[in-house]
């Protein structure tokens, strides 16, 4: 895994990944030099989305979350888990055991960051340590301003 500079970066990525934290945290980020020129998602992201709204526990928790399915939906064009992404798991998952962590319990993330290395894009996140110990993937943070 190489990690990037959190900010200001100037070397800028024209393309990249917005895993699922970063596309929930979406509307708090106030620098567009965070994010790629063209910020893409992937279905398992939209995938990860939709459980929201279902598990929500109140009624304002099941619209905020809601909201973010359907703006992912209207914003994105989500790159699919295909064959390549399929192949790419497989060496996701041998980093992730080889550092010692359960590529199970951290499906989505492995499945972004496959679906990622598979479009040799690199993967923007609030959470870079989901990411950790993935060979050949660039993890770029992605700060978040404080909402103090």
């Amino acid at each position: 895994m190489t990690v990037e500079p959190a900010s200001p970066n100037p070397h800028r990525h024209l393309r990249g990944v917005l895993d699922t934290s970063t596309v929930i945290l979406l509307s708090r980020i106030t620098d567009p030099a965070a994010l790629p020129v063209e910020p893409l998602i992937t279905a398992v992201t939209l995938a990860e989305l939709t459980v929201g709204p279902l598990v929500a526990t109140t009624d304002a928790e099941r619209a905020a979350r809601q909201a973010h399915v359907q703006q992912a939906e209207a914003d994105f064009d989500p790159l699919p888990f295909d064959a390549a992404a399929a192949r790419a798991f497989g060496r996701v998952a041998a980093s992730m055991r080889r550092a010692g962590r359960k590529p199970s319990a951290r499906a989505y993330d492995a499945m972004i960051a496959a679906t990622a290395l598979s479009q040799q894009l690199p993967v923007y996140t609030c959470n870079p340590g989901d990411f950790v110990k993935v060979d050949d993937l660039t993890v770029v943070p992605v700060a978040i301003p404080s909402s103090a």
